[in-house]
């Protein structure tokens, strides 16, 4: 039998067919997603632990070795590494492809809270973990900076704004925040004049602690009303600090004015983020956005597009990079 015999004596039936399946062809071609990478989840944890003020090598010894020590035991596992910082240990593990990722979160869990004995007392909180995928990386980059604005304002309107409503956008799994720069006060006391005085930096930061409070302080009940009483004491910009009494000497009030100085800052002065710039403003907060797993990035990448132009057009709103 001739398989193609039928099509040869009927081409206007044979032209039909092969039009059809031309159009359909193009329907499904037009409607495939679009990745740069496979969707592949590997098990992977990361465990993160933090001892502000603590070198890289006491952070290796006393918080990433114990951990590592209990780790080396669970099964299925195919790679360990980890980063010791100033005040911080990252601990990375991935497992075999035939490892369970749930179950393998419970391992990890008790390992922890087998080191957490042989770890330092005054650590800040207890080790934690998170599931992660080396395959999601940021499908785009958004930088935000200003030549009007201090670098705290700018992350601030980037994690408040900015952040959240991508975040609730189809297709975003998550917003990270690189370079971020939260505000701070940061006090600077000259040592000499602390030496002069006989005052101690313990003596300065208690100071702080108690002139910076929020609490509760009870409530006034009537006939048919209750109101809650609250004593606000926070300060919220360095000028205020400066009038802040350390102690006293002679009678007379000694401030941190004059001691040294308040200025407005940033949590974490160490750590930023720069970009390319040809007005001259290297510095940048820089978002980083990740798909949902199976999204198509180029639909992803359009919906966060065209969510940009809806933000507040003021004059003084950071300028935005893609």
């Amino acid at each position: 039998m001739n398989v193609s015999a039928p099509f040869i004596k009927r081409p206007v039936a044979t032209s039909l067919v092969m039009v059809a399946i031309l159009l359909f062809g193009l329907m499904a071609y037009l409607r495939l997603p679009v990745a740069a990478l496979p969707d592949v989840d590997f098990p992977t944890i990361q465990v993160s632990a933090s001892l502000p003020g603590a070198s890289a090598e006491t952070m290796a010894s006393s918080v990433a070795t114990p951990l590592e020590r209990e780790f080396s035991a669970i099964d299925g596992m195919a790679s360990m590494s980890s980063e010791n910082s100033l005040g911080g240990t990252n601990v990375t593990l991935q497992f075999d492809l035939r490892r369970n990722l749930d179950s393998a979160a419970q391992d990890v869990q008790a390992a922890i809270a087998r080191a957490i004995p042989r770890m330092p007392r005054d650590m800040p909180s207890a080790p934690s973990y998170r599931k992660v995928n080396p395959a999601d990386q940021s499908i785009l980059l958004l930088s935000l900076s200003s030549s009007t604005l201090p670098l705290y304002v700018v992350n601030e309107y980037a994690e408040t704004r900015l952040a959240q409503m991508i975040s609730q956008t189809r297709g975003v799994a998550q917003v990270t925040v690189f370079g971020s720069q939260k505000y701070a006060v940061r006090v600077q006391a000259d040592p000499q004049k602390l030496s002069a005085l006989g005052i101690g930096l313990d003596d300065v930061g208690t100071a702080i602690q108690g002139a910076n409070v929020n609490l509760p302080t009870g409530a006034l009940y009537g006939p048919r009303t209750a109101f809650a009483i609250e004593t606000n004491g926070q300060l919220d910009n360095a000028r205020p600090y400066e009038d802040v009494v350390v102690a006293y000497r002679n009678g007379a009030a000694v401030r941190i004015k004059d001691l040294g100085r308040a200025i407005d800052s940033v949590e974490n002065d160490k750590t930023a983020a720069w970009r390319g710039d040809p007005n001259g403003q290297p510095r940048a907060v820089v978002l980083g956005i990740q798909k949902q797993p199976g999204a198509n990035t180029v639909e992803v990448v359009q919906e966060v597009m065209g969510l940009l132009p809806a933000f507040p057009g003021k004059s003084r709103v950071p300028s935005i990079w893609t």
